[in-house]
């Protein structure tokens, strides 16, 4: 029988189903994307005085020169660089001024100086955020300009936050975690400054625990979990209202963005974008044919796509499936059956080595 094949599902009218489908919702954008035309990896869409600016800026202020990683990086000489770079362009110099420093700091450091940053209208009304829920909300909303590498999501379950980072464009597995440090780093630091304390984050990263530890603590923290199944950031919900000192109530900024202003910035990466089709429809897994269709492609190209971005579509799907599975034995408490129904498997034996395959673990040795 496939992974795939479904029972009937269940009535969304218990509490437990009434917050997934609460969660399902947080972890989609506030806003509709502007279409169904996202960007891809090699979409030109950055702005060179935006994130390649700020990397070759922190290159130079440790000593090295930024034409010299300019013509490294492919991206031509001084003074001849194109406008707009795209994703890969944007990692290929990530990763020539991450070899030229071969510093352990460096992804931390970038982190630091990313937000808010200098990126046009959202980073003026992260800068001017009333509080935590504001400025999250701005990230999350308009994550195609402050984090056009990964996609930030934001889940409320109970009494805690989770700040969920999921492929927005394909990251390489051997420069993911560099970008992950360089993003938590980000928040941390801002959420620091801008609110004037440092909050008591929790942190889980889907890799091996580095055998440094150090540069993590210090930019950080001491509650770092490696080994787990995602990227995620984690803090008690009462932090989200709290009042910032640098806060500006009724930030024009941030009205200018609810009224729809840039809207380039709320653009969502290929594989950002299908995650946010694929998320409300968890259980009946759409056909490659029907998620082609629906970003107006055909069935090849959309194949030859996510090929280009590393990935396949039953992994995209395997993803988002496991999130929601995720959420439903370590936060909601459920048992296998349970979620064995909710996914829509016919039996617990299905969903059970569905779930090895997905994460190569069996439900039973989740911590």
């Amino acid at each position: 029988m496939s992974d795939l094949a479904l029972a009937q599902p269940p009535a969304v009218d218990s509490p437990q189903d009434l917050a997934l489908a609460a969660a399902l919702r947080g972890l989609l954008p506030p806003q509709a994307p502007v279409d169904h035309k996202p960007y891809q990896l090699s979409s030109p869409c950055l702005a060179w005085e935006h994130w390649p600016v700020l990397l070759l800026e922190f290159a130079r202020s440790r000593g090295l020169k930024p034409a010299e990683l300019q013509e490294a990086a492919g991206l031509g000489v001084a003074g001849t660089v194109p406008a707009l770079l795209s994703p890969q362009q944007l990692l290929r110099l990530m990763a020539v001024v991450q070899q030229e420093l071969a510093s352990a700091d460096t992804a931390f450091v970038l982190g630091q100086l990313s937000l808010p940053g200098h990126y046009g209208l959202p980073s003026h009304a992260l800068s001017q955020a009333e509080n935590l829920g504001q400025a999250l909300q701005v990230l999350v909303s308009h994550a195609g300009r402050l984090s056009p590498l990964l996609t930030p999501r934001l889940l409320r379950h109970g009494d805690e936050i989770i700040l969920l980072w999921t492929e927005a464009c394909g990251v390489s597995a051997a420069q993911r975690g560099f970008v992950v440090d360089l993003l938590m780093s980000a928040v941390t630091a801002m959420c620091q400054w801008l609110g004037g304390e440092r909050l008591p984050w929790r942190y889980s990263f889907n890799r091996t625990q580095p055998r440094d530890l150090s540069q993590h603590a210090v930019f950080l923290g001491p509650d770092l979990q490696f080994d787990c199944q995602v990227d995620a950031m984690r803090l008690p919900a009462t932090c989200l209202g709290k009042t910032w000192p640098r806060g500006v109530p009724g930030s024009m900024a941030a009205q200018a963005l609810a009224q729809g202003a840039e809207p380039a910035a709320r653009a969502r990466g290929l594989l950002a974008a299908l995650y946010d089709h694929l998320l409300p429809r968890y259980r009946e897994a759409p056909s490659l044919d029907e998620a082609a269709a629906f970003f107006g492609v055909s069935s090849a190209t959309f194949k030859r796509h996510l090929a280009q971005h590393g990935t396949h579509y039953q992994a995209q799907i395997d993803q988002v499936r496991t999130h929601v599975a995720l959420y439903l034995l370590l936060l909601q408490g459920r048992s296998n059956e349970g979620v064995a129904l909710q996914l829509g498997f016919h039996d617990r034996s299905n969903f059970r080595r569905s779930f090895k395959r997905w994460t190569g673990l069996v439900p039973s040795l989740l911590a």
